[in-house]
């Protein structure tokens, strides 16, 4: 005997749904920009709207040798995971030729689509000394803390005079904020001074080369100094060394870590220029740049092969976008010996510079020794802070690459398609909306406006993922979006079916609802739940245009839900109350309601009232 139903409040259920189509619209509305069609407009694919192209060529980091293909497969797929780890933007990465990779994005150019080639090696480094970069009070050069393709601790490009960033374990409490530091024109006290560079011939023959371009009386002069020059204590010094202006970042990246250091004329803008890989060399001591200070760097003792994850947030005390490391157990060790190194017991705590490529990203001063997970903090934007979480996560690149403009490309298949699949979508439904309300009469109706709350419920999630995740929509995936409408046209012949079928038992319309929904949600539930299994498993094995298939089906098949819980069953109870269901012609349910038995007893009713048989 089936268990009693309890009493059904469909008001409560359609209130939910209306607060979620109000909480959705609002974000679709208010958190976008501009007129109301950037607001209300989704982010199309390549295939759809075009996009934006860049070209890397590839540059061997062990000098002048040719990539070879293995080196090319393996940045292509760690640029391939870098580009889907900013969001489901179905980005395409090919290789083109022996030396060229080429990343396309779709909709408007984006500055981070050059950061992509970013080799994005990382190298821990204790500070030695600290400079200012005389290089920002000069109006013809400029000294922003990061160079083009370089991830910036600061929002702008405009120079700062100081380095904010912050390590610390789990714990928040035991570690100390960190202190900010102060540029100084003299060496720190206690310095070590640089070792001699042990370089490759290849560097050996082009450090001859700028030796000779500078003159070997400068070059032995330069050498000699021990401490940043002060050009106004040292006013003939500056006539000494201006043969330093002239030099191209690649030069400067061949002179002596000393050098680099100790020469105003060595600004950060040409530090920060300096080809990808150039202090690469854990076991060297190196000269790099944060915003407005240069920094003289000891040799490297925790790498990024040493992080095992990478990931962007906020912090909960200052609100800011931070990226958050996790270690591998060796490489976890060897962090909390370079804090307790760089700590020292308190007595001369020294900072720790977290190095990329050739940027200093975070320089803050250690306040205790930290067992845990390393956090690098600064002025942040969210992009900013995802970019260079999906950098550390996957790895650094087996080659440079030099970035060319980016282009913008036309759409690969056009709008034409997207008019096409738009009528046959359109010609689909209509036929669905036709049919059931040829077979369903007023349960059509149902089913029509089923199909316009999922519709609007896409159409809105749509705009929101593009804008949180980079979800967009490809020709792909609109077609996953119109095979939803098959499964949800699934579920209204499974209720409807379930519905005739406990009528034809006897029961009234009204009764018949509850007890047809009770048996149907199960069968509803499974038949989604195998969707969304056979969407996620595609999802997550499949890549490109499959991948976006997948994931519109499994985002279409939830909304469905939503609307089969908080609409379908609900509205049914409401019609099941009304004279209209009770007319076979109204209701659509035809012969079943006139061959049912005139009694509103049950069948259990009927057998008792039954006269026995002689």
């Amino acid at each position: 005997m089936a268990q009693p139903q309890a009493p059904m409040r469909p008001s409560r259920q359609l209130a939910v749904l209306a607060a979620i189509f109000i909480i959705l619209a609002s974000i679709v509305w208010f958190g976008g920009k501009g007129g109301w069609r950037d607001r209300l407009e989704p982010k199309l694919g390549l295939d759809l709207i075009g996009g934006t192209t860049v070209t890397l060529q590839a540059q061997n980091l062990e000098g002048n040798k040719k990539p070879t293909q293995a080196q090319m497969e393996t940045a292509r797929s760690i640029i391939d995971q870098r580009v889907n780890g900013l969001g489901v933007s179905e980005a395409e990465v090919v290789v083109e030729g022996n030396s060229n990779i080429v990343v396309s994005l779709p909709g408007k150019s984006d500055d981070r689509l050059k950061q992509i080639g970013q080799t994005a090696e990382l190298r821990f480094r204790t500070v030695l000394q600290q400079t200012g970069d005389t290089g920002a009070t000069d109006p013809s050069a400029s000294a922003s803390a990061s160079a083009s393709g370089s991830p910036s601790a600061t929002g702008s490009a405009a120079p700062s005079t100081s380095a904010s960033g912050s390590a610390k374990p789990s714990d928040p409490a035991s570690s100390a904020p960190a202190a900010t530091p102060t540029p100084s024109g003299t060496a720190a006290a206690g310095a070590t001074p640089a070792p001699s560079d042990s370089v490759a011939p290849d560097i050996a023959t082009q450090r001859a080369a700028v030796q000779k371009k500078l003159g070997d009386a400068v070059w032995a002069a330069a050498l000699a100094e021990q401490a940043p020059v002060d050009f106004s204590q040292a006013p003939d010094k500056a006539q000494t060394y201006k043969g330093f202006k002239d030099l191209t970042p690649e030069e400067v990246a061949v002179l002596p870590a000393s050098m680099q250091y100790n020469i105003p004329y060595v600004t950060c803008d040409k530090l920060n220029h300096r080809p990808v890989g150039s202090i690469s060399n854990k076991d060297q001591q190196a000269v790099a740049c944060g915003p407005g200070v240069k920094y003289q760097l000891d040799v490297a003792k925790v790498l990024g092969t040493d992080v095992s994850k990478a990931s962007s947030g906020i912090n909960s005390q200052n609100g800011k976008w931070t990226v958050n490391l996790s270690f591998h157990s060796d490489g976890q060790n060897r962090w909390t010996d370079l804090t307790r190194e760089a700590y020292n017991g308190g007595q001369s705590s020294k900072q720790v510079a977290v190095v990329l490529d050739n940027t200093v990203v975070s320089a803050p001063t250690i306040q205790a020794v930290i067992p845990g997970d390393a956090e690098i903090s600064g002025t942040f934007t969210k992009s900013e802070a995802q970019l260079l979480a999906s950098q550390l996560q996957y790895g650094a690149l087996p080659l440079s690459f030099k970035s060319q403009d980016a282009q913008s490309i036309s759409a690969t298949l056009g709008s034409s398609h997207l008019e096409a699949g738009l009528l046959a979508a359109g010609i689909g439904l209509l036929l669905v909306v036709l049919y059931s309300f040829f077979y369903y009469r007023l349960l059509g109706g149902v089913i029509m406006i089923s199909l316009l709350l999922s519709g609007v419920l896409v159409f809105m999630s749509l705009i929101i993922l593009g804008r949180w995740i980079g979800f967009t929509l490809s020709l792909a995936g609109f077609a996953g979006f119109i095979v939803s409408l098959g499964v949800a046209a699934d579920s209204f012949v499974i209720y409807f079916e379930r519905l005739k079928d406990e009528i034809r038992e006897g029961r009234s319309p009204r009764s018949a609802v509850p007890r047809a929904w009770v048996r149907a949600r199960r069968t509803i539930i499974s038949a989604n739940t195998i969707t969304l299994l056979a969407a996620a498993i595609l999802y997550f094995v499949s890549i490109g245009s499959v991948k976006g298939f997948a994931f519109a089906l499994g985002v279409a098949t939830i909304l469905d839900l939503v609307v089969v819980f908080l609409f379908r069953h609900p509205i049914m109870t409401l019609f099941a109350r009304s004279k209209a269901f009770l007319s076979p012609r109204v209701s659509g349910l035809g012969r079943v309601l006139e061959n049912r038995p005139t009694t509103e007893a049950t069948p259990a009713t009927t057998r008792r009232n039954r006269p026995k048989e002689a």
